[in-house]
């Protein structure tokens, strides 16, 4: 079963730049939906993705990692669109 450190460690390895785990991002998983949930923070604003259960398995196993970085690093540039100033 994958556990929140595995996201949070591959998200760091596959998108460094989304800064750490806890502090700059936050990972659950969502019941639910059956997914996880990957919530991006700066300041008050966030901005959140899922990641499919098969997305996430498929990347930590080294198959695929594609759909997880192009998720965060869009969510990371979207940030970074609406404050340029804060940079």
């Amino acid at each position: 079963m994958i556990t929140k450190q595995d996201i949070c460690k591959k998200i760091q390895e596959v998108f460094p730049e989304a800064g750490a785990c806890g502090i700059d991002y936050d990972v659950e998983f969502d019941s639910k939906n059956q997914a996880w949930i990957v919530d991006l923070h700066h300041g008050s604003h966030h901005l959140k993705t899922f990641i499919e259960i098969d997305e996430a398995n498929s990347c930590l196993e080294g198959k695929s990692c594609l759909p997880l970085g192009l998720q965060i690093g869009q969510l990371k540039r979207n940030f970074d669109l609406a404050s340029p100033t804060e940079q």
